[in-house]
């Protein structure tokens, strides 16, 4: 006999008079009637329809049956030892540390992304709130106010420079990156310079950004568009071997664009750099939820040094979180559980360079 139990990826909210069930993993919601909490308690465990009907005797068998039966469809119920079953029961093992705060995580993949950019100047101002727009400075009312020194001139300091420089590029010139630059911004952002050493956690990576108990949860993928002396593709990493590992050939600008949530300029980019998290990394550490943000802010300094680092270099970065993700991690051959993509840094050469 078929027996179902409830899928643990739910949430449930009062939206003004509708009872709304959103299940994160999927990104989905329907909306039902409050007694559909009472059949999702009663599948706690695994149990079939006629022992539902048996327990909620107060109600036709029939309508029991199609509550189950519709439940079962939209996989708020789920059969025993269907596929949805294994891989709901994959991720609650894999993200149990971390739950149920993982649901942020799950229900923000795959953004539905408009871009705007070629809308005119009225069309996008129709799109901003009635409400007034929030001050761009905090100022505290009452507070004694003292005076910095001047800002140093800092003379000829190339850091200062590039600082000052960093820009987010949307236009690329159409020539291709050297290989060699490619190589300098991976071993730059990425690489392992040495280790940090650690009586009870065991020797960590130093890299040239901060990362939360030195565990350096990010991996980085290439996606080579235009890099002189590499053929197109999609590779991996190895940031101790500085090496590349091949995955795929299949890296088309079209592809690309399919990533950035189809944002028109990244078909003129010449590589993107994918970065994902392996999670147990810092999960085996850090048990507390908290440690997602961890994730993500770590995430946030590579990006930021390679910005800089490609700044310097002469080249045009920039940085997009509106992603595709399901179609990443497919093509990355990564499973999205306990690897999933978080952040895409990209670059062309500069127009008129």
């Amino acid at each position: 006999m078929k027996r179902f139990r409830r899928a643990h990826t739910l949430l449930v909210y009062w939206q003004e008079e509708r009872l709304c069930f959103y299940d994160f993993a999927r990104r989905e919601t329907i909306e039902a009637a409050p007694f559909v909490c009472e059949l999702l308690d009663f599948f706690d465990r695994w149990r079939s329809c006629e022992q539902a009907v048996r327990h909620f005797a107060e109600y036709t068998p029939a309508s029991i049956r199609s509550a189950v039966k519709q439940l079962a469809r939209y996989q708020l119920l789920l059969s025993e030892g269907s596929r949805a079953a294994r891989d709901k029961a994959r991720l609650l093992a894999h993200w149990s540390a971390w739950w149920p705060a993982a649901a942020f995580h799950f229900a923000t993949k795959d953004a539905n992304y408009v871009d705007r950019s070629r809308w005119s100047i009225a069309r996008r101002k129709k799109l901003l709130p009635k409400s007034p727009r929030p001050p761009k400075l905090k100022t505290i009312a009452g507070a004694q106010k003292i005076s910095l020194p001047p800002r140093r001139s800092f003379g000829d300091s190339e850091f200062v420079r590039v600082l000052r420089a960093r820009r987010t590029h949307r236009q690329f010139a159409d020539a291709a990156l050297e290989f060699d630059d490619v190589a300098q911004l991976l071993g730059l952002v990425w690489g392992a310079n040495g280790y940090v050493p650690s009586a009870v956690f065991g020797a960590g990576f130093h890299k040239t950004s901060p990362s939360g108990g030195a565990r350096h949860p990010v991996e980085v993928y290439l996606v080579a568009l235009r890099v002189r002396g590499l053929r197109r593709g999609v590779y991996h990493y190895d940031p101790l071997h500085r090496h590349l590992e091949k995955i795929s050939g299949a890296a088309t600008s079209d592809k690309a664009w399919r990533y950035c949530a189809r944002q028109h300029f990244v078909k003129r980019a010449a590589a993107l750099f994918v970065m994902t998290a392996v999670f147990p990394r810092t999960m085996w550490k850090y048990p507390d939820p908290r440690a997602y943000r961890v994730v993500l802010l770590d995430a946030g300094h590579l990006c930021q040094t390679f910005c800089l680092a490609a700044t310097w270099l002469g080249l045009a970065p920039f940085c997009t979180a509106a992603l595709k993700d399901t179609l990443i991690e497919s093509d990355l051959r990564i499973d999205g559980i306990r690897e999933s993509v978080l952040y895409v840094a990209g670059l062309g050469i500069r127009r008129g360079r």
